[in-house]
């Protein structure tokens, strides 16, 4: 039997990671567009399902978080910006959130500070910031 060259071993290394780099990149692509068009769509409860399942389990939005979700429509979801690598399996957004209170009409926008996990063992990304602040001023 013959022995592959090390430059192939290499060569082959190589290509394998980028399978696996451009899949990980395919998937936040997908994973941050299905979060922000359930924002979009002011789907707060799907989009409380791309949170950590800890931080989901260890801080669960209380009555009143939903009751205001609930009095909101989302008008625009700025995500221009879009991810920046803070670490190979971490990445970070910064996204202008546009709401209407739905009893005053008034407008105001939030700045939502992201943070992402990429858990490789479910092969999925995870928001470990939590759903936006829809507190702030």
């Amino acid at each position: 039997m013959r022995r592959l060259p090390p430059i192939l071993w290499l060569t082959l290394a190589l290509l394998v990671a980028g399978c696996a780099s451009d899949q990980r990149n395919q998937s936040l692509t997908a994973t941050l567009n299905a979060y922000a068009n359930a924002l979009r769509w002011g789907d707060f409860k799907t989009a409380e399902q791309f949170v950590d399942p800890k931080l989901r389990a260890e801080h669960p939005p209380s009555a009143l978080d939903w009751a205001r979700y609930a009095q909101l429509r989302v008008s625009d979801y700025d995500d221009d910006a879009g991810p920046i690598a803070d670490g190979p399996d971490h990445v970070r957004q910064t996204v202008q959130i546009h709401l209407i209170n739905v009893h005053t009409q008034t407008e105001r926008s939030v700045i939502d500070h992201q943070t992402w996990r990429y858990d490789a063992k479910l092969k999925r990304w995870w928001l470990t910031s939590g759903l936006p602040d829809v507190t702030q001023y």
